[in-house]
């Protein structure tokens, strides 16, 4: 079963208020995260990625450039390249109205989802979005996911007329993701929607029944390695992990989140270890993906394993 790290990397400014004297801190925090301990958001990713000889997927999101200017996102590509890791494309249309020359004709408030903007506006804002990354210095793009997990039929329709081959937008567990698509496309396992090819966000049930996204920042390590054996056992045959850039940190802060460094650290331990079973892949031009053929069964996580989550949650609350 091929097992998927992908990293959703965004740089937000606590409100759209005072933008610019905002950003170089924003950037700083969202980017480095530097503390006396190190720099616990990219740099510590890549890091720990790097020590398991593991290769991640980072999604990253370029539209904040068309505000700031392509130097700050040239410097977030450079560092994952650098490192032989993977650039591909996130959106959030967020910033459509930031922008300091206009992404598209007459924006005059804020709308929060792709899902929001019709077929000709989405297909715009991806072509924006991989013009900037290009202009970073960014290799060519293959895939997409979508701020929030929002995407709808006219994501993939736009997605296949620029071009890219892969999206990793839909999770089951976000009420904007595929709203239109419910019922008529499969969001728990590889299928071709509009002519792309969609890598949902691996969900699974936790200990207590609950549908729960592989999220590092959301599952306990023992969470996730028992939805992954789960998966691996039901015959799935792909599985994708997810993850963002400031996850390591603490909220609103830069002071490292200890309980998630371990989480993320034991992932990357396991899958190590687990390389010939489960072996870690990423999104390169020309990859196939195919559906499993055995009858599909959602993966489960152990009470215990959902219990120390719990507990992990509650000793970092009171701690």
């Amino acid at each position: 079963m091929n097992v998927y790290l992908t990293f959703d990397i965004e740089i937000w400014c606590n409100g759209w208020n005072q933008l610019d004297a905002r950003f170089p801190a924003a950037f700083e925090r969202y980017v480095y995260g530097r503390s006396p301990h190190g720099e616990f958001a990219l740099p510590q990713t890549l890091s720990i990625l790097d020590e398991h000889g593991l290769k991640g997927v980072f999604f990253v999101e370029p539209l904040f450039a068309a505000r700031f200017g392509v130097d700050p996102l040239r410097e977030v590509v450079g560092l994952i390249q650098a490192r032989g890791h993977e650039v591909q494309l996130h959106l959030h249309p967020e910033w459509t109205d930031e922008a300091l020359q206009p992404l598209l004709p007459n924006v005059t408030h804020k709308r929060q989802h792709l899902t929001y903007y019709d077929l000709q506006e989405q297909t715009a804002l991806i072509g924006h979005g991989l013009r900037l990354l290009a202009d970073a210095g960014a290799a060519p793009v293959t895939a997409f996911r979508s701020g929030s997990f929002a995407a709808n039929r006219d994501t993939y329709r736009a997605l296949a007329q620029q071009g890219l081959q892969v999206d990793s937008s839909l999770n089951r567990c976000h009420a904007v993701s595929g709203p239109d698509l419910r019922g008529s496309a499969d969001l728990d396992q590889v299928s071709h929607i509009e002519g792309v090819q969609s890598l949902p966000v691996s969900v699974f049930r936790d200990g207590f029944g609950r549908l729960r996204p592989a999220q590092v920042g959301a599952c306990s390590a023992a969470e996730l390695r028992d939805a992954m054996d789960s998966a691996h056992r039901r015959g799935q045959r792909e599985f994708v992990v997810v993850s963002h850039n400031f996850e390591m940190l603490q909220a609103g802060r830069t002071q490292p989140d200890w309980v998630v460094v371990r989480r993320f650290r034991a992932l990357c331990a396991h899958l190590q270890r687990e390389a010939e079973r489960l072996p870690v892949r990423t999104l390169a031009h020309g990859i196939a993906l195919s559906a499993s053929t055995a009858p599909w069964q959602r993966a489960q996580a152990r009470w215990g394993s959902t219990a120390w989550r719990i507990a992990e949650q509650l000793r970092r609350r009171w701690s």
